[in-house]
């Protein structure tokens, strides 16, 4: 355990946010409307499949595919494989349980895709999952042009009109939707690489790099007493509010101060657009003898560094850090912290 005076949550989502709304409308006298929620946690969810692909079996599924699918299996991940499963007019209850059952749909948009009511309901019950289960959706643009497919036009609009020849308005909406939804989603654009395999390689890497970031915590397995600490400090968090929440953990060397935050941490931390857990305040940045300016300058540039994940940042005011996180959901934990000065170069110089 450290041996900090006090620990200190910073909870910005909200603090980054709503401390920069206040200075705006005050400065400018313009409403500042609280950004989007973001979709529900996945950490929770009982995962079956690393990965759901859907697509269009004749265009893709012995060339393209069988390269993806080559390429997973060289990094450890699991598609699901429908082979099995027949075919018929609309998905059946087996393949719903393994859209819902994967962590990560791929959704492979190719000329053709919208030939088939199959895929198109596919996409429909991607789309849901990932509104309601917070399944992460990645999209291959396959030889076809997103803007074709938001708004239906081209060769792809022309395929998905004669599919909704003969279906009902209520399944031709859904279909609208989905695309509509799924075109807006920064994808793979095949038309943007000159070497497939470069971007087979890249995409089999954003998945592995998902599935780690997504992996639930077995950190605080065994811990006794996280439980009970957390129903304490759950109360004054207030994760539903745009409140600004600053929350100290204080008392002597040892009894668990820094294990707490780190159980905190890894429980709330996905729920934020940025966070960091900044390690060992005291020791990196002790008291200053003469220059407090540059210590707290030094402090939140390796804070910007940390929380943006980019190494080479420079910053020559203390003004950056607002900046670059203002509207932003982030939750920081500062361990280790024994002076004012400290927090208030994250703290207050960033609200």
């Amino acid at each position: 355990m450290d041996s900090s005076f006090f620990l200190t949550i910073v909870i910005a989502a909200i603090c980054f946010f709503v401390i920069l709304r206040k200075f705006r409308s005050e400065q400018e006298n313009k409403e500042i409307n609280s950004p989007s929620l973001s979709p529900p946690s996945s950490l929770s969810y009982k995962w079956k499949h690393d990965v759901f692909p859907s697509f269009r079996g004749v265009d893709v599924r012995r060339d393209f595919l069988s390269h993806i699918q080559k390429e997973f299996q060289r990094k450890g991940i699991t598609p699901f494989i429908d082979n099995e499963i027949k075919r018929g007019e609309s998905i059946g209850p087996e393949l719903i349980h393994a859209i819902r059952g994967s962590k990560i749909a791929i959704i492979l948009l190719s000329r053709n895709y919208a030939s088939s009511k199959w895929c198109l309901d596919e996409l429909v019950e991607i789309m849901k999952c990932r509104e309601e289960l917070g399944q992460s959706v990645m999209v291959i643009f396959y030889k076809v042009d997103p803007y074709d497919v938001k708004t239906l036009a081209g060769e792809f609009g022309k395929v998905f009109s004669k599919t909704c020849a003969g279906n009902t308005k209520e399944d031709i909406k859904r279909w609208r939707q989905a695309l509509g939804k799924v075109a807006t989603i920064a994808g793979y654009h095949s038309s943007n690489w000159d070497n497939e395999a470069a971007m087979i390689e890249r995409l089999a890497i954003d998945v592995s790099n998902e599935l780690i970031s997504s992996a639930p915590s077995s950190d605080f397995d065994g811990f006794v007493g996280m439980k009970a600490h957390l129903e304490n400090i759950e109360p004054f968090l207030r994760l539903d509010s745009d409140e600004v929440k600053m929350i100290g953990i204080c008392g002597p060397s040892g009894i668990g101060k820094s294990t707490i935050a780190r159980f905190i941490f890894s429980k709330y931390s996905h729920e934020f657009e940025l966070s960091v857990f900044m390690e060992n305040i005291k020791r990196r940045y002790p008291r200053p003898c003469y220059d407090e300016y540059s210590m707290k300058l030094q402090l939140q540039k390796e804070f910007l560094s940390q929380i943006m994940n980019q190494e080479d940042i420079k910053i020559h005011h203390l003004g950056v850090a607002k900046d670059r996180l203002k509207y932003k959901r982030v939750l920081v934990v500062l361990d280790d912290v024994d002076q004012l000065v400290q927090l208030d170069a994250v703290a207050q110089e960033t609200g």
